[in-house]
């Protein structure tokens, strides 16, 4: 039995400071003749970074849009019937303003799949040609540099620490650690967003410096929960809670995709280095050094 196939494969070759493209377009009659042209193409530009897919229709942007959507929705579909079963079916209450939450689920829907298409075709792609680049240009320090700014940068830009350092400024004047003036809590919440920030910006330096070693990442996790269980014990009270919960907070909507680019790229482009073992873990560093560094924080302040 032959098989017939007729394939279009583009490979997308990227370069500094200008870009290239290469497409190479395989028509075959036969299966093996097509997959000879493949290969051909794809081992000519194996020693740079690729983005290499097969297009299935015409209008292929429409059709991964429409797929993210369907993966929003079954995303969101789990919440909403919980909350929904409990609303109707535990406390036996109807849903109040309706109309105003399905337009707030819709919103969402649309929130989330622009955010998840966003991610897939702009930061993650960026993400990793960065990181090749860096690879690529051999300095270390340059390197460590960038992966600090990144770490740092995407950290106290962050909406969700934003928000919680902001109402830990508050619990702060009730608890009477510091005055209720204005000014000292925005002196307070800057303080801590800059400390969250400083030591996300350290966890990426010693992640990158981990893939670049080859350490094992289960050993310096570890080590660093030690180190927490020991801050716990002289910590002010009132930090602790703070503490725990801005390790939570620096992996949200911002930094996580491009600390997960960054790593997976740095994987790639190191030989000897596996993208899955080496290329993940810089979001576990990020969780574990807040914490440390946020008790630190209320200690210098106490």
């Amino acid at each position: 039995m032959r098989y017939y196939s007729v394939a279009l494969i583009v490979v997308r070759r990227y370069s500094y400071p200008a870009s290239s493209t290469c497409l190479a377009i395989g028509y075959a009659t036969r299966y093996k003749s097509c997959v000879a042209r493949w290969k051909k193409c794809i081992l000519h530009h194996r020693a740079n970074p690729q983005l290499a897919r097969i297009i299935p229709r015409g209008n292929d942007n429409l059709y991964r849009l429409l797929i993210t959507i369907g993966g929003s929705i079954r995303d969101l579909a789990p919440v909403i019937l919980v909350i929904g079963f409990f609303q109707i079916v535990i406390l036996g209450n109807p849903i109040p303003n309706l109309g105003d939450i399905a337009v707030g689920i819709v919103l969402v829907l649309l929130g989330l799949t622009l955010f998840v298409r966003g991610l897939e075709i702009g930061l993650f792609p960026l993400g990793e040609a960065l990181a090749y680049s860096f690879a690529k240009k051999g300095s270390l320090w340059w390197l460590l540099i960038f992966a600090f700014s990144l770490g740092f940068g995407t950290t106290v830009a962050e909406p969700a620490l934003i928000a919680v350092a902001k109402e830990a400024a508050n619990v702060a004047v009730e608890a009477g650690m510091i005055q209720s003036s204005e000014a000292a809590r925005m002196e307070y919440a800057l303080g801590l967003r800059f400390t969250v920030a400083l030591s996300v910006g350290f966890a990426i330096v010693l992640g990158v410096f981990r893939i670049l070693r080859g350490w094992p990442v289960q050993y310096l996790i570890l080590g660093g929960y030690a180190g927490v269980v020991i801050m716990t014990g002289f910590a002010p009270e009132e930090i602790i809670g703070i503490a725990y919960d801005s390790g939570g907070v620096t992996t949200s909507t911002i930094t996580v995709p491009m600390v997960t680019a960054l790593g997976v790229g740095l994987a790639s482009s190191i030989q000897g280095r596996n993208p899955f073992s080496d290329g993940f873990g810089l979001i576990a560093f990020a969780s574990l050094t807040p914490m440390i560094f946020v008790m630190g924080y209320g200690m210098l302040i106490q």
